[in-house]
């Protein structure tokens, strides 16, 4: 089944479903990437690993071992003076994907891309400020980089600086960023709206060398047909965020078209 909507489908913006399409979508640019690429360059896909607090649940044993165990058998150590009252809950490591364009076979770094994740978004030195010093990396190394953000929620992370961005393209939901290297260094972007298709876009790679374009809207198409995102949640209820209500009505107006509510 299509996305009903011409453009991103805002009840995929949902904390436990947009990893699963970003994951999607970073996987779909390396393919389209590869496929448009000229030789000499390669995409590759890298992860970001952390331990992430709020997401907890209890350890594999046959990976990790026994917790408060120290004996063979499995038993709980007893300490003198203190009353066992549980065991520790941990946290499995999240691995998060992103796009390195590299030459000189693997050799330099030209261009990194980006889905904004959720993660990314959010406050603290595992989130918004480690993605920051990873864009100041970038810039230093003289890396191009591209940023595609599908998340209404959340404070502005891309590396064009908001203000600048809004004067230049006006009102948006979404938007893309590219930062070229060079000196000066020199941005790019692209503002969308929730009622547009998602474009068509030139990826950096070295001076004189001609962009890539990629076309986003075919990638979100596929994700959202293989993924049975239907299966997920239901169109009855609102997104998360919600819409204002100028966009609620004209999502209403799409969904009952195509009779996906009453």
């Amino acid at each position: 089944m299509p996305s009903p909507f011409p453009g991103m489908d805002p009840w995929l913006e949902a904390p436990d479903l947009f990893p699963g399409l970003h994951e999607r979508l970073t996987i779909s640019i390396q393919d389209a990437l590869n496929a448009a690429m000229p030789p000499g360059y390669v995409a590759t896909i890298k992860h970001v690993v952390w331990v992430d607090p709020e997401l907890r649940r209890e350890p594999d044993v046959a990976l990790y071992g026994r917790e408060g165990s120290s004996e063979s058998d499995g038993g709980t150590a007893t300490l003198p003076g203190l009353v066992a009252v549980g065991r520790k809950r941990q946290s499995d490591p999240i691995e998060e994907p992103y796009l390195e364009i590299r030459s000189d076979r693997g050799k330099r770094l030209v261009t990194a891309v980006e889905v904004i994740s959720v993660t990314n978004k959010r406050a603290g030195r595992e989130g918004r400020e480690s993605y920051q010093q990873k864009q100041e990396e970038y810039s230093l190394a003289g890396v191009n980089l591209v940023e595609i953000d599908l998340l209404r929620r959340g404070p502005h992370v891309s590396a064009v600086p908001l203000a600048r961005l809004r004067r230049r393209v006006g009102a948006f939901d979404y938007h893309i960023s590219v930062l070229l290297a060079g000196k000066p260094q020199t941005y790019h972007a692209a503002g969308i709206r929730l009622t547009d298709r998602l474009p068509a876009i030139g990826i950096p790679l070295d001076v004189g060398a001609s962009p890539v374009t990629i076309d986003l809207q075919p990638m979100l198409d596929t994700a959202y047909d293989r993924s049975r995102y239907t299966e997920l949640f239901s169109y009855r209820e609102p997104p998360d965020p919600p819409l204002t209500p100028d966009q609620q009505a004209w999502a209403a107006g799409i969904l009952k078209e195509k009779g996906l509510i009453p």
